[in-house]
């Protein structure tokens, strides 16, 4: 009996924590399809979450009044060019970190655990002067190449790699397969928990970008989601309704791609040895 009691109320803490992290995203959602006078009014009562009333009339405005399309692609590029990039970059240096013996191998692992412990605000202002000293600003390299080499996601490779039998590599070696072949066909085919779970982070670490594009970024050419939804505050008068609908859009299908792809998250974050 004891222990019926204690698992309702773990079940009931859990809800009550889930509840208190999804209302926030509740509302926004469903104020993005209620008419602006109702967004505010009903937020002193229960319909704020609900659908009392139901209008797309947000999203078009939204969608007419800054080119939001053109910001959603350039966020799905830059970001995806990142990500993709960052696999193949971490992965094989993880690797090399996990199985290769060479000089200077844990300098270097420790050097990058330190690194992953310094914040990026504290380097955004040399990082600029590089990129800008390279006529960077305002290009596709200034938003990618600063971030395609990531001390975690190494550290998160070299974690999952360390388990990995070292007998599979050295009948990889024996039937004369090289370094870079025996992680291409041989630890790869292995790792797609890892892989996904780096690549979900990186996706929504990048998507939600702000303080570096607008800093790169002189122009709307290759402006990001975040400064298009900042743009609504700046241009008079801000229409909270056209807000939520843009958070929304840009929203749901990150939290659609966590819920799709969960499961090979978190076999990867739990054959890491890293707990969130």
């Amino acid at each position: 009996m004891a222990d019926r009691k204690s698992t309702v109320f773990l079940y009931a803490a859990n809800l009550v924590v889930s509840l208190l992290f999804i209302t926030p995203l509740l509302w926004m959602i469903v104020s993005s399809f209620k008419p602006e006078n109702r967004i505010f009014a009903d937020l002193s009562s229960i319909n704020a979450i609900l659908p009392t009333s139901f209008t797309l009339e947000n999203y078009v405005k939204a969608f007419h009044r800054i080119p939001m399309m053109k910001y959603v692609f350039n966020s799905l590029f830059y970001v995806t060019v990142i990500c993709i990039s960052g696999l193949g970059v971490n992965s094989i240096c993880g690797y090399a970190l996990a199985k290769l013996q060479f000089k200077g191998r844990e300098f270097i692992l420790t050097a990058i655990i330190a690194l992953m412990i310094v914040p990026f605000e504290s380097i955004i202002m040399p990082l600029y002067f590089v990129v800008n000293s390279l006529h960077w600003v305002n290009t596709w390299y200034a938003l990618i190449v600063p971030f395609v080499a990531n001390c975690f996601s190494i550290f998160m490779f070299r974690q999952f790699f360390m388990d990995i039998p070292n007998e599979l590599l050295e009948s990889a070696a024996i039937d004369g397969s090289s370094p870079i072949r025996t992680f291409v066909s041989v630890v790869v085919p292995l790792s797609g928990p890892v892989f996904t779970t780096v690549f979900i982070l990186d996706f929504i670490n990048h998507w939600g970008d702000f303080m570096w594009p607008i800093l790169v970024t002189t122009g709307e050419s290759l402006r990001n989601v975040q400064l298009g939804i900042q743009t609504f505050f700046t241009l008079p008068p801000v229409y909270y309704g056209q807000i939520m609908a843009t958070l929304t859009f840009t929203t749901v299908p990150i939290v659609l791609l966590f819920l799709f792809l969960q499961k090979y998250y978190v076999q990867g974050i739990t054959s890491t040895g890293i707990k969130g």
